[in-house]
């Protein structure tokens, strides 16, 4: 927590991802839905249209869907830093879902929050940051528009 009372922290990157190869950081789906009540209508369009389609898409996700006696589906997602995040989608249509579940594919697990600095090292430099003049001789003076 700062000063400001929002939470933040350095830029970085998720298990050194993109340094490789890019692994999906979303681990498990489990799409949790009752077989009668009529606020989980889009989420039963969304297993008979577009879960195979997910499915194929996203072949490093596993994806459990779990008929049970409940009043309010929902859709819990399971990520590689263990956390997991409940989202409830109540009365939305299969195309929401869709929409849903990508955006919860493409997170990493963490927190959304304040960013402080959008650069940060582990190991300072006592130089400063590098900028195009670091290493140019002072002896040939300051650039000057063309005559």
């Amino acid at each position: 927590m700062t000063s400001r009372g929002t939470p933040s922290r350095f830029l970085k990157s998720v298990l050194q991802n993109g340094v490789g190869r890019y692994v999906c950081q979303l681990k498990r789906i489990s799409i949790i839905f009752s077989k009668n009540a009529q606020s989980s209508l889009g989420v039963r369009d969304f297993i008979e249209e577009g879960v195979v389609d997910y499915a194929k898409k996203n072949p490093a996700t596993v994806v459990y869907v779990s008929p049970q006696s409940c009043r309010i589906p929902k859709i819990v997602a399971e990520y590689l830093n263990g956390n997991v995040r409940e989202e409830i989608i109540t009365s939305k249509t299969s195309l929401q879902i869709s929409e849903l579940l990508t955006k919860l594919t493409n997170q990493s697990g963490l927190d959304i929050i304040r960013i402080r600095k959008p650069f940060h090292t582990d190991n300072p430099s006592i130089q400063g940051q590098w900028h195009p003049f670091t290493n140019r001789p002072p002896s040939i003076g300051p650039i000057r528009p063309q005559k």
